[in-house]
């Protein structure tokens, strides 16, 4: 933060303390903003006109005219450094480096976009905190999809009181999860939600449970091993028939440009008052906060 308050000091001729450098982010928007941006290295595919355009926060327009993508900023590697570290609470782990990444991303976009899946559509996820989770949530938004998720311990009602309101196309599954020393099936729960979610075209399930466990299975878990069982799940195909082997050559990874505003991420609020609302996070919004947050 010094490193930046350093910066815009030289630049725009604040005193080199923090009561000066918060009252000229508040003050100077039209400053502050994109001198942040680009101290970040968020890169535009195309500028801006105006920083922003309307008074208070509902009616404002941020960097009206920019593009971007999120997926591409975060995959601006293409290395062998660390990407992804993942281990279970069965101590399983797992890791990807950058280049294996993007690899896997360009081979879920790819899949993705034979389903027909394009600008706006919304794919969704009911896993857990896995590699494939992060997979599949860049390669939509790389399409300019908006990505949403459930947790899986959610049951059937709580699920489609989500998805239900933004009519999915695609819908990630993982065969089940653990929790606190046992194994829980998911895949007849999805039955139930695919019943009733009619705009799912196709089913991709993430094996997650069927590998050797100590785990307890409970609520009708599978059997460690075993293959999950996609009966009766319209259009299913397990992850690695949906993305294909990974010794085949990926396609190239591409990324839509978007506007800056344009839908990232549909969260939700607890539905203590009714339906849960949805909220819609934008792109560069997004990645400006975790930029903020995360540097």
């Amino acid at each position: 933060m010094y490193d930046f308050l350093d910066r815009v000091a030289d630049r725009f001729g604040i005193a080199r303390e923090w009561e000066s450098l918060r009252g000229w982010a508040i003050e100077q928007r039209a400053a502050f903003w994109p001198e942040f941006l680009q101290y970040a290295g968020i890169q535009l595919s195309a500028p801006w006109s105006q920083v922003y355009r309307g008074v208070n926060m509902y009616d404002c327009e941020w960097f009206a005219g920019a593009k971007l993508n999120y997926a591409r900023h975060l995959l601006r590697f293409d290395d062998d450094r660390l990407a992804i570290i993942s281990e279970d609470e069965r101590g399983l782990s797992a890791s990807y480096t950058y280049r294996q990444l993007r690899l896997e991303v360009a081979r879920c976009a790819h899949a993705l976009r034979r389903e027909g899946v394009k600008i706006g559509d919304r794919v969704v996820g009911y896993l857990p905190n896995i590699p494939e989770t992060v997979i599949a949530m860049l390669a939509t938004v790389s399409l300019g999809a908006i990505w949403s998720s459930c947790s899986p311990d959610f049951g059937i009602q709580g699920v489609l009181d989500r998805f239900g309101q933004i009519e999915p196309v695609v819908l990630f599954t993982a065969d089940g999860y653990t929790y606190n020393g046992k194994a829980f099936d998911s895949l007849e729960r999805v039955r139930g939600i695919l019943d009733k979610l009619p705009s799912v075209r196709r089913v991709v399930v993430v094996p997650f449970l069927n590998v050797a466990s100590p785990l307890v299975g409970g609520a009708g878990a599978p059997a460690p091993g075993t293959k999950p069982d996609a009966t009766g799940l319209r259009t299913a195909r397990t992850w690695r028939d949906f993305l294909g082997p990974v010794d085949t050559p990926a396609p190239p990874l591409t990324f839509e440009e978007v506007p800056f505003d344009h839908p990232l991420f549909i969260m939700y609020s607890s539905g203590t008052t009714g339906l849960p609302k949805c909220m819609v996070h934008g792109h560069g919004g997004t990645l400006l906060q975790h930029m903020k947050e995360l540097m």
